[in-house]
């Protein structure tokens, strides 16, 4: 279980304070206003910003202590992070060993990686050669081969057309469901992920404004809920 309890930033002229929580195993759903905080959230819970006060533990464990790199986790961001003068294997690879210092099982990992997200084939290609749907693909193989038991996406799939958005993020949810991982993705369509999400979680101000199931959110009768489905509809 992911547990955020007053995680709380300031700055001169905004102040968040995140509650959370999500089951292990779950898929949960950022939504709400740009600048409401959901990137805050997530750079807090992967350690890239450091809290003022509160709580952030995962499976009983205190992050707090623990650099970015320690944490048992990975992210995926709009920006896919790719080095374009590397393979997509080579660029895989890197979540396995930075100096890409790999054993033969290690190659095979990566091979079969690539083929889940549906890329067999492509690991001589470099981002350049390839679709922004399948560098997206080729990130989110790299997260898988970390072994990583969280999984945080800072809306990576935004500058997709909806129909592979869709796919991309049933993907996710499938991957999810077989590594047991814990994610969550902020994303700016919410519809994209009520079928799949077993919560969401609507951000704005810097704080969970409401969190449940994806029906009850889409429903929920807070003025500022109300007023950012309109906009978003």
């Amino acid at each position: 279980m992911l547990a955020l309890s007053e995680l709380t930033v300031a700055y001169a002229d905004w102040r968040a304070s995140f509650s959370l929580t999500v089951p292990k195993g779950a898929m949960c759903a950022l939504i709400g206003p740009s600048g409401g905080g959901k990137t805050t959230l997530l750079n807090l819970v992967a350690g890239f910003i450091v809290p003022s006060s509160g709580a952030l533990t995962f499976d009983g464990q205190d992050l707090l202590p623990l650099a970015p790199f320690e944490r048992p986790l990975s992210m995926l961001f709009q920006e896919h992070n790719l080095f374009p003068h590397l393979t997509a294997a080579e660029n895989v690879g890197l979540g396995i060993d930075p100096g890409l210092r790999l054993s033969p099982s290690q190659r095979a990992e990566i091979e079969t990686a690539l083929a889940r997200v549906e890329l067999a084939g492509f690991g001589q290609r470099r981002p350049g050669e390839l679709s922004g749907g399948q560098r997206q693909r080729v990130a989110l193989a790299r997260a898988l081969v970390r072994r990583r038991p969280l999984m945080l996406l800072d809306e990576p799939f935004s500058g997709l057309d909806p129909g592979l958005r869709s796919d991309m993020i049933a993907l996710v949810d499938a991957l999810g469901k077989e590594n047991d991982l814990t994610v969550l993705m902020a994303i700016h369509t919410p519809s994209d992920v009520a079928e799949v999400a077993g919560l969401m979680a609507f951000i704005d101000e810097g704080r969970v404004l409401a969190a449940g199931a994806p029906s009850e959110i889409l429903t929920h009768h807070d003025p500022a809920i109300e007023r950012y489905f309109r906009r978003t509809n």
